[in-house]
């Protein structure tokens, strides 16, 4: 799926509408010409996507398509996608701290360790240089976290597999749904609370390899 293949970007056209496009062949944008019926009405919303769409303005698509639906666009712009998750003492930005801020793009990842180099313009710029989020509970959690604690505003469109999965029937966290899957893991993972054990050991020792190395 790609984002040339949804209609519901366009006025007039839902879920509905936008299925039984698919069934009678109408499959891509190009195709809406064989359909008299609602080519004329779209036309210049297609002509607009398009020319959107060719110079990657990945924000267009945010604000015409669903929520739930935004993870069409993914295939058109995965190059700049940008997989992150933060770790943190503790649940409360107003007291509590982020350790560390992981982002991974492009088949490379980086990791902004607290007293290092996660600042502000750091974290900025990792999100300027990404034209579509991903992460897992990051709507909830990470961004409005990052956001209060650094003093930010990150408006990329962002998938959240925490609620792609629910809606197709996953529960739990991301570790049981990788399980669920049968991913498996090369590197034995950490949850929450051994992270701030982690964190806490590396402030006392100052263990900094062993700790990008967790990370």
């Amino acid at each position: 799926m790609k984002l040339e293949n949804s209609f519901i970007l366009f006025p007039g056209i839902g879920e509905k509408t936008e299925k039984k496009l698919w069934r009678n062949g109408i499959r891509h944008w190009d195709n809406l010409e064989d359909s008299t019926k609602y080519s004329d009405k779209i036309d210049k919303h297609r002509e607009k996507a398009k020319k959107n769409l060719h110079v990657g303005n990945e924000a267009f698509f945010k604000d015409k398509l669903p929520n739930k639906s935004l993870w069409r666009s993914y295939r058109n712009f995965e190059e700049n996608v940008c997989f992150f998750d933060i770790e943190t003492t503790g649940l409360k930005p107003e007291r509590n701290k982020t350790t560390t801020v992981s982002f991974y793009r492009n088949g490379e990842s980086r990791t902004l360790i607290r007293g290092q180099d996660l600042k502000q313009e750091k974290l900025e710029q990792e999100f300027f240089e990404s034209s579509l989020l991903v992460s897992f509970n990051g709507k909830r959690f990470d961004k409005p976290f990052l956001e209060k604690s650094f003093g930010i505003n990150i408006e990329n469109p962002h998938i959240d597999l925490m609620y792609l999965f629910q809606r197709l029937g996953y529960s739990g966290g991301l570790k049981k749904i990788e399980k669920d899957l049968g991913v498996e893991r090369e590197l034995e993972d950490i949850d929450g609370r051994e992270a701030i054990k982690l964190w806490k050991r590396y402030k006392q020792h100052g263990n900094r390899g062993g700790f990008r190395q967790a990370c």
